[in-house]
This record gives C-alpha cells, sequence and structure tokens, in this order.
C-alpha cells in the first residue's frame, strides 16, 4: 500500500503503489484518483485506508483538482464544502495538514522545511515543469518564511526518461525551456525526462536535499501507468509535518 515512507525532522513523506484497496479493474487496488472511472465509494474507502496506515486523519488530507498548469494554492485547512480549486501545487504552514498530489506518470513532488514549518506538494507532469509550477511552489513557501537551504524535496514514482517517448519537435521544445529534460528513450528515439528537468529546477532554487525514486511507473507492474495502460488508478503521494 505504503511504497515508500521517509521521514526527515519531523517532515513525512509517502509514495502510495496500487496494492492494498478495494477497486476493481481495471483500477485495481489501491485507486486514489476520484476522476478516472472508479467508482466514488471504492476512492473514498481507498482514501481511508492509505490515511490511516500513515497515521493521518482521512478529514485532514487536503487534494487538488489538478490541470496541468502551474498555479498554488495556499492552504490552512481541508476544503470541506467548498470547491476544490484547479491547482497543480499546494503550500501550507498548518502543522500535522497532509497534502496530497495524484499521478500516474507525471512526477509528484513534495517539499518541505521543517524548521519553518512548511509544506508543499505539487504535480509536475511535462506541462507543469514546463511551466515553472515546481518553482512556483517553492516561492510561495519562501513568502512563507521558508527558506531553500532547509527545504528537503522528494519526488515519487514516475515515468522514466528511457520510457516518455515524444516527438522530436516536443522535446526541443521542452529543452528549449529546461535542457536537462532532454533524453532519448532506450530504444534511441527522442524522450523527455521530466524527474530530471524538475531536479534542476529545484537545484537553481538552491534546494540541495533532494531525492528520488528508482521506480518507472511504465516499467512498473506494482504502480499505476496511464501512459501503459490509459485507464487506469492514481497513485497518491502525502506530505506534513509534525
Amino acid at each position: 500500500m505504503i511504497g515508500r515512507r521517509e521521514s526527515v525532522s519531523g517532515a513525512h513523506f509517502a509514495f502510495t503503489d496500487r496494492w492494498g484497496g478495494v477497486s476493481a479493474a481495471p483500477y485495481e487496488e489501491l485507486n486514489l484518483g476520484g476522476a478516472v472511472g472508479d467508482t466514488p465509494e471504492a476512492v473514498a474507502a481507498n482514501r481511508k485506508l492509505a490515511a490511516t496506515s500513515l497515521g493521518l486523519d482521512p478529514a485532514r488530507v487536503v487534494w487538488m483538482n489538478q490541470v496541468h498548469g502551474a498555479e498554488v494554492a495556499v492552504v490552512d485547512e481541508p476544503w470541506g464544502t467548498r470547491p476544490v480549486p484547479e491547482v497543480d501545487a499546494l503550500v501550507t504552514a498548518r502543522r500535522g495538514l497532509a497534502l496530497a498530489v495524484l499521478t500516474a506518470d507525471c512526477v509528484p513532488v513534495l517539499l518541505a522545511d521543517p524548521v519553518a514549518g512548511i509544506a508543499a506538494a505539487a504535480h509536475a507532469g511535462r506541462p507543469g515543469m514546463v511551466k515553472g509550477v515546481v518553482p512556483a511552489a517553492v516561492r510561495a513557501m519562501v513568502e512563507l518564511g521558508a527558506a531553500p537551504e532547509r527545504i528537503a524535496a522528494r519526488t515519487g514514482p514516475a515515468v522514466c526518461g528511457r520510457c516518455y517517448e515524444v516527438p522530436e519537435t516536443m522535446r526541443a521544445e521542452v529543452a528549449a525551456v529546461e535542457p536537462t529534460a532532454h533524453a532519448e528513450t532506450s530504444w534511441g528515439t527522442p524522450a523527455v525526462d521530466v524527474s530530471a528537468g524538475v531536479h534542476a529546477q529545484l537545484d537553481r532554487l538552491g534546494v540541495c536535499d533532494r531525492a528520488h525514486s528508482p521506480v518507472c511507473t511504465l516499467e512498473s507492474g506494482d504502480h499505476f501507468s496511464y501512459r501503459r495502460d490509459r485507464t487506469t488508478g492514481r497513485l497518491a503521494s502525502y506530505v506534513w509535518l509534525d
């Protein structure tokens, strides 16, 4: 259920795999995405299972309506009955409030400054990486009192550069914005490495405490992959502070 978990000085990062939930095929098992065609009852049950396995109150997990953009929302409480905004990054200064990001090939980016008590979660697909969603999240953290040199950054399972095949024109467009994302598939065709692009952006911002998942979602049967399966579930990545 929780494929990877790490804690750093009171900051907690967690990434799910696809197992341990109640969803039926083609969303089996731990689908945490509410907009992929799965039943709302299964998604709600899975979100409760994942949260409680992490020691979190499911009602204290904040989700996004992700749209592959670069907008950031600063939050200090769950949405409740309010509409979930169309953003691709969340930032909070509220300890104990968990932020969640959904992915199935895109890069989930979790950020935390334990000293300042500031955390952020970002959804960085190819469009969001190019638009600068991760730098936008870091800027929002800094505005609340975080310092880049204190931020711990963790990225989760995502399609790797050896598998993310794109047309040559698209690779050129991405590389013009973020050269580090220029890649080639294992079979020798143009590709984009979104994770490499994200880590290069974080490096330029002064975020040195970084780690990334070795898991390629397209290659791993333990993780959901939109590029592999099209109709599939979503993984979740969580960040929170004590």
